[in-house]
Order: structure tokens, then sequence, then C-alpha cells
């Protein structure tokens, strides 16, 4: 009698042929591994039944001096303050009408409801508000008028459509009142990365064949929010866009409003790429912002702050310690992530530390490593004292110095990547785990869907599928919090099952062996018996997993080839609780092993399985 214990190296070897990673891991979805095992992720639970509007690419917890714990939640659609179970609109608003000047015209049958402003300067899909409006074209009442509103049609810059949910039943031309006021929220930004006018960017059947896109948009780029906690008070900048604050002292329900548009602010910014508060030393950085010499007009490798502990005062004197700092490589800079000893910035082709070096110059900035890739502004995330990021087509670490990680999976990730939307790119850091995750889109589809992780403690790295845009790590919140493409939140590592369901279901995790051999000399083996060793903890119910034996008996033959007779090539085991031996038989030179669960309330960890094997007469 010959017993096989079968123990693989931790993580996952997919960029080489199978028979050459003998020994290590192949393939894997939603499994991670502990002290050298796989085992199945923790689950997901919605940490509220209300979802948001738009796809949500930021997030930022923070408590107040009440302690209330707060969430910001940046969509492409909304900015959103979430208490417990609710979301609060706090939007900015860009615009307020005077009153009078906003007219609606209604026609006969037609839930349509076309608005004529001057100059709207409103964009596909913006949101206004109307208030002081007067019933319309008969059906169309006041309640229904005096309410929020998404544009549905940009006509022309002075006139644009919306939908009610009534027809009228009469034409209705220039009314709805001489008191009516519109209050536009800043325009809405893009979900999907767009190229330019042209083929795909209006909506289909828009103008005529062969003619250029005319739908208005706000900008060609991706809305991505930034966002800060300034005390208890948030700051939150649209990427290329304005500078918002909420001041928490007021309560929720109030607004964001442009920081340039505080009382007594001095030279504030009004246009950056990232902002960021400095937790050591309390400044202010914005990051390709406008220079205090021509504000709103963008540099786009400028790094300004603010005076110390100061929201408004950004002029630089002698008298406090506003100023600013230039980076002298690149075209843009990207992003820019913070430390606990410095911040650092990404260009599109350089990497810089910036550092608080106190009076006479505040901060002082140093090149690092030039020849930097960095896919997007979410792809790189502080763990620990170093930080990880995902490149255009490989990883890295600065621990001190730039280094290439060591990737074996790199291939199965950028091969099947749609570049075309890397700025989607989010990482997300799960200390409990030692772990740095990337959500990112595959070249299916445009949405981010797939995941893959690094393990910084053992130095692994394993991948899986989840459509996550943006993730924040356990620290104000009891667990980590992520956006689904479904426009929920959800808690992670909370149960282990699936919460986007209702009610909640397993979900299905798995991991495979690569192809080892059974037998010296590479001779066939007959296995009769599997030693399962599976451990269930925080299982409820009866669990049970499922092994997979899958025979081979050449590098190029297929797997699992039947033969005939009562011998096989694939054993597929049931495995539960006390399930003490399979027997199973099946013949073959080499195996392939794999384990995998997707029932209700089930976690699994495994451990060091043994098969019972005996050489086999054949050759």
């Amino acid at each position: 009698m010959q017993f096989l214990k079968l123990q693989f190296r931790p993580g996952i070897v997919s960029d080489t042929t199978s028979y050459a990673n003998e020994g290590g891991w192949f393939d894997c979805n939603k499994v991670r591994f502990k002290e050298g095992y796989p085992e199945s992720i923790g689950g997901w639970t919605r940490l509220s039944n209300s979802t948001f509007l738009g796809t949500c690419r930021s997030l930022h917890p923070w408590v107040t001096l009440t302690g209330e714990r707060l969430l910001g939640i940046g969509t492409h659609l909304k900015f959103y303050i979430s208490r417990g179970q609710d979301f609060i609109d706090a939007t900015p608003i860009r615009n307020t009408t005077a009153a009078g000047d906003v007219t609606f015209s209604a026609t006969t049958g037609s839930t349509t409801i076309t608005v004529s402003d001057v100059s709207h300067g409103a964009v596909l899909n913006d949101f206004v508000t109307f208030s002081g409006a007067v019933s319309l074209g008969g059906t169309v009442t006041a309640d229904v008028l005096n309410a929020e509103h998404q544009v549905t049609q940009i006509v022309d810059a002075n006139t644009y459509e919306i939908e009610v949910t009534d027809a009228a039943n009469a034409s209705d031309t220039g009314n709805g009142g001489a008191s009516v006021v519109g209050e536009y929220q800043i325009n809405v930004g893009l979900d999907t990365v767009a190229f330019g006018t042209g083929w795909g960017v209006d909506p289909w059947g828009d103008g005529g064949w062969g003619s250029p896109g005319t739908t208005a948009i706000a900008s060609a780029q991706l809305r991505i929010w930034s966002q800060d906690n300034f005390g208890e008070d948030l700051l939150a900048n649209v990427h290329d866009g304005g500078i918002y604050y909420f001041d928490a002292s007021l309560g929720l329900g109030g607004r964001m409003v442009e920081l340039s548009s505080l009382s007594g602010a001095n030279l504030t910014p009004t246009i950056a790429k990232k902002i960021i508060v400095s937790d050591v030393d309390r400044h202010i950085l914005a990051f390709g912002c406008d220079p205090e010499n021509d504000i709103g007009t963008q540099d786009p490798l400028l790094i300004r702050f603010s005076s110390q502990e100061s929201l408004i005062d950004w002029e630089t004197r002698e008298d406090n310690t506003a100023g600013d700092l230039r980076i002298g490589s690149g075209s843009e800079i990207v992003t820019a992530v913070e430390t606990k000893q410095q911040i650092l910035v990404f260009t599109d082709v350089s990497l810089h530390t910036v550092q608080y070096t106190g009076a006479p110059f505040t901060f002082g900035i140093t090149e690092v490593s030039p020849g930097v890739s960095i896919i997007g502004q979410n792809a790189a995330v502080a763990a620990n004292d170093a930080v990880f990021w995902m490149g255009e087509e490989d990883f890295y670490v600065f621990d001190g110095s730039v280094k290439p990680l060591n990737c074996p999976v790199s291939e199965r990730v950028f091969q099947a990547f749609n570049f075309a939307q890397g700025d989607k790119v989010f990482a997300g850091h799960q200390p409990d785990f030692s772990e740095v995750w990337w959500f990112y889109p595959c070249d299916q589809g445009d949405e981010c869907s797939r995941y893959v992780i690094y393990n910084y403690a053992d130095s692994t790295w394993y991948f899986g599928t989840l459509p996550r845009t943006a993730w924040e790590p356990r620290g104000v919140f009891r667990k980590p919090i992520a956006a689904g493409t479904d426009n929920y939140l959800y808690y992670h590592e909370d149960g282990v099952n699936d919460g986007s369901q209702n009610p909640p279901v397993g979900f299905h995790s798995y991991i495979e062996s690569s192809d080892f051999d059974l037998g010296d000399g590479y001779q066939f083996m007959f296995i009769k018996r599997i030693i399962p060793d599976v451990t269930f903890l925080g299982s409820e119910g009866s669990p049970t997993v499922t092994m997979t034996l899958t025979g081979k008996n050449f590098p190029g033959g297929g797997l699992g080839n039947d033969e005939g007779g009562a011998v096989t090539r694939t054993a597929v085991v049931p495995i539960e609780r006390y399930t003490k031996q399979k027997f199973v038989r099946l013949r073959a030179r080499s195996v392939r092993f794999k384990i995998e669960g997707s029932q209700y309330n089930t976690a699994w960890k495994l451990g060091a399985t043994r098969l019972e094997l005996r050489p086999d007469g054949r050759r």
C-alpha cells in the first residue's frame, strides 16, 4: 500500500505549462491562501437595500466629531454621503437660474417636456430640479414639474428635453409660470471611456449614417472622484474638474459646495486631478491644478498646497506655509498616493516623492524613478510602508526604491485585459490577509469583472471573477466595503454567501492543480482511495465540496479520456464534514486535482489530502 500526500506550493502559476508547474496550483476562483493552504474567500452582504445612481469609483469613510460614521460615494452621475442605510444626495450645484428664466412646452399625448433656458450648459443625463412651476398641458401638474429630472435629450444650447410620468392632454407652449427656477447639478461624467466624437459616441440612431457624433458630453474622460477628510469635513475632487467641500457641522441634507466659494477663500484652486490632505502636517495638496496667477487654467504638472490647517488660504506668502511645486518630467500627473512618511506622485513617465520639509519651502520633491507606468488613477494603493500598483503590462512596488513584482499570472491578466478601459482599474488593500487586490476590465466587457491578488506576506498571486468598481478596507466600518456594478454597496468578508442575491446563495469557489506524476519513471498508477483533508470552519448545516481527479497519459494528451471498462480517468467525489475516505478506480500516469464548492452556508479549507496508489500493470 502506497500513499501520496498532496501538497502544493502556495499561489497560482499560470504563465507556464501545466507540467512545468508540477507541484503547484494552476487555476482558481474566489480562493485565498492562508498558512500555505487554499481556502474559500469570505462572503459578502449588502450594506443597504438602497441603490445609488451611476457607477461608483470612489469610497471614503470618516468619522465626525460627534462619532457619526459617514461614507462618501462618488459615481459618474452623483455624489452621495451615506449614513447607515441611507444614501443622501450631496451632488454640488453648478448653477441656479433667476426666476422666470426657464419655460416649458408640452405636446398633447406626449410625456416629453421641452425645457427652454438660454445657455443652460447641460449635457445628456444631467440632473436639474425645478421649483415655482405651475401646471402645464392639463395633466402635467405642478407637483410633477417641481421635482428632480434627468435630461434625456439635448436639442441645442438653449433647449433640452425631460420625461415626466403623465402624458399631457393639451398642447402648452412657453408656460410653467413666471417664477420657475432651475437648479442644475454639476455635469455628469462618463462611465465608459470615450474617444472624441464619431461612431459609438451617440446613442444608436442619433444622426445620419456616417455622420459624426453630436451628443453633448461633459468630457471624454471617465468620471473619477478623489476624496479625503479635513477633520470632520469632506473634500472631493472630480478628476480634471472642480474641488468641493462638505461641512459636516451643518448636518446631512446639504450639498457640497465649491471650495473656492467659501467665505475668505484666497486663490483657491478650482480644477485639479486629485486632492490629498496630508495627515502629518495638515496641508491640502492639489495635484495637476491651476496656478495662483492664472486661476481656471489647468497646469497638469503643478502641485499646490494650502497653508497649514487652512481650507481657504492658498496664496503664497511669507507669513503662511502655502506654496507650489512643479514636476519637470512627463506631460501630466496621473495620481498620488499618501504613505506614512511621504506622498508618491505618478506622472505618465516617472515617479516622484513629495515630503514635508518644514520652513522655508514646506514641501520638497524628488524624482525616484523615470520610465514608470501606471494604468490609471486608482491603480495604486498603500499597504503598510509600501505602495503597490499595476502598470501597463506589469506590477510594481515602492518600498524605498521601485521594484517590479515577479508575477506568475501576468499573462493571464494582461492578455485578456481591456486596455481601452484601463482607467477603471481599482486597487484595494485587505490588511487582515496581507493582500492587495486589483479589479480590472477584461476584453469581454467594459466594466471591472475580474480581480488579481498579490499576497505580500508570502509573495503569492491568485485571481478570480467578481464585479466590483471601488474598494475601501476595514477601518471606520467593521468590514471592507466594495461597490458592485449592480449599484449596491457590499460588506466583504461578511458570512460565507453571495449576498447580491435575495435570498443569499452560495458562490462557486475552486482551485485546480497543475498535472503531477503519480509514480517514478512516468509509469501507470492505479488510484484506489482518497483520504480527504478538508475543514468547514464557519459553515452551517451539512456542507459539501467536490474533489475531482482527472487522469492524463501524456503532456499533450487530453484530460479524462475514458477508454471504457470499470477503470476511469476521472473521479468526481463529494466530500462532507465527516467523510473519512472515498473509494475510486482511476488509472493514469499523471493527475490533476481540483476542489470546488458552491453550496449555501459553506466555507472550506483544504489540508493535505492523500491518495492510495499501487503500480498498474499497463505500460
